[in-house]
Formats: C-alpha cells, structure tokens, sequence
C-alpha cells in the first residue's frame, strides 16, 4: 500500500488535495509539519510521495516549497492537482465575534482574508500557524493564544467547532496548486498538456543574463507558465530561477531547450514533466512541433551522409 505524506494535521487543504488522487483515499497518509520534514519523509523512503502547495493565484509561489523541492537530492514532480480556496472563522462554541481579539492561521490564509479581517475584527491580532488545520487542531486540543481559527469548513464542521464567518476570503475564485513529489523514477508520459518544472541558477549576475536563459524557451515555441526568483542561500544577489513551461520533456522543443539551457547553467535541476491540471492544451508554433523538428534533423543527418 502506498504511502502519502502532506501538510497537517488533518483538514488541511493539502489533505483535500491529497485524497484526488485516485487511490490516496485507501493509501496510508502520514502529516508533516512543513515542506522541509514532508520531503525528507520521501527522500528517506518513508513515504513514496508526498502533496505540497506550490502556487497561489493570489500569493503567487510558495516560497518554502520552491526552496525544499530544489534543493537536496533530487526529487520528482508527478502530477499537479488545483483545489479552490474557501476559508471560515471558526471557533469553540460560546465563542462570538466581539470577543476574537486574536486569529490564527497559516500566512497564506490570513493575507487572502486581511480585507474581510480589517472590516470585521479591525482590531484582531494575526498569530501565525503553521497550517489552517493545526490553527483549527489547536482550538481543540491545546491551549493556543488566539480564539479563533481562519480554516477550510471541512476542518471546522470535523472538530465541532463553530463557524462564525464564512466565505471569509477576499477573492473569491482563488485557487492554490498543489503537486505530488516522488523520488526520480519513470517519468508520467506525455499527454499533450503537460508541464515542466525546472531551477535554473543564474550563472553569472550580468545584463542579459536572464535574457540568455528565456530566449532558449522562445526561439524553440515553449511558454512559460511561471517564472519567479528565489535566493540560493549562497550570498547575498545570488539567485535561481523557478520555471514552469507549458510542454514535457519528451517533446523535441522542450528537450531542445533543456539542452541548451544545460550548456548555459549545468546546475540546472530538472523537477518534472506531468499532466497539467486543468487539461489545457498550448498552442505550439508551427516551426517548433515534433514533426519540424524531425524534418530538420533528417535534413542534417543527409547533409553529412553526402
């Protein structure tokens, strides 16, 4: 039986990402309490793949799982699941409103209710939480500093508490991304709609540096999804660039491009090619298809048989 690690406790929107994929309900599933501890679960064989949230459409990306994936022995990302974000105030019955002075939550949560905080508990503190569901736990089981918990319902409704707010958050058709990290292993085959994800450190800080890397996905037709910035650790102005691009490694452009881009940074970390979500096939220029890219190397390989 296979064996699921994610962001706990249980409740948590990762857990609800977790249990879509198909036999995660059944499987044994074991919490973490961050990205760091759920990938060393994987590293160490402990578990065989654990759920991360990885990009906000509000927030953006999530800095501790981009930093955890791309550092450390080499991991894989096989599959991506989108959930929609919804969030309660909950807390313990007797609890009203005009007595939350404090809110616990995961930064992510509280920074998608703060418009909704500011006008209904202007004057509640933010306590942060390592997850919703252990800000929702912690109203139960402990004695935490806060009386109310920004939560996903399921949580809420799960633990008995009371929900004194609902669809808190300020956006609402936000969703997060969420991906299943494995060890390296066979790659999920092409589906035509599919993502790459890479860390790309900068080689060396000059002008066009950048420009040297993005060009390498533009000349061969291959968008990109995501591209964010995230310091090595090394020193200060040193950096690696997160990717998303829209294709899988399989495909002659995005092989090509990968290539090139190892000549120009051989630390490059290639983290995964798996079916996108949301199903959504791109548009590949003509000049850059599988059948193109054939003709040409056909073409050269008569040249030199000449």
């Amino acid at each position: 039986m296979d064996t699921y690690t994610f962001l706990g406790p249980e409740g948590t929107f990762t857990e609800m990402a977790l249990l879509k994929v198909p036999g995660a309900a059944e499987a044994v599933r074991v919490p973490s309490v961050n990205a760091a501890a759920a990938l060393a679960k994987v590293r160490s064989g402990e578990c065989d793949a654990a759920m991360l949230p990885i990009e906000n459409s509000v927030e953006g990306g999530v800095s501790a799982t981009l930093d955890a994936i791309a550092s450390g022995q080499a991991l894989r990302i096989i599959r991506e699941v989108i959930v929609p974000v919804s969030f309660v105030l909950a807390a313990q019955p007797g609890v009203d409103l005009g007595s939350v002075v404090r809110v616990g939550t995961h930064p992510h949560a509280w920074a998608q209710t703060r418009i909704w905080a500011d006008r209904n508990i202007p004057n509640a503190e933010y306590i942060p939480v390592t997850s919703t569901g252990a800000a929702a736990h912690a109203l139960v089981s402990g004695a935490p500093d806060y009386q109310a918990a920004i939560c996903a319902r399921p949580v809420a409704e799960r633990l008995g508490l009371a929900i004194l707010a609902e669809n808190i958050e300020d956006n609402s058709g936000a969703v997060t991304r969420f991906v299943l990290v494995a060890r390296p292993g066979a790659l999920p085959e092409a589906t035509g709609a599919d993502k790459t994800t890479v860390a790309i450190p900068l080689p060396e800080d000059r002008p066009g540096a950048l420009m040297e890397i993005l060009d390498q996905f533009a000349t061969r037709g291959v968008n990109l999804s995501r591209i964010e910035s995230r310091p090595t650790g090394q020193f200060l102005g040193h950096y690696f660039f997160s990717i998303d691009a829209d294709g899988h490694i399989a495909e002659a452009r995005m092989a090509e491009a990968l290539r090139a881009l190892h000549r120009i940074s051989p630390q490059i970390r290639f983290m995964g090619s798996y079916p996108r979500a949301d199903a959504q096939v791109p548009e590949i220029p003509a000049h850059t298809t599988d059948r193109v890219f054939d003709q040409a190397q056909r073409w050269f390989d008569g040249l030199l048989a000449e």
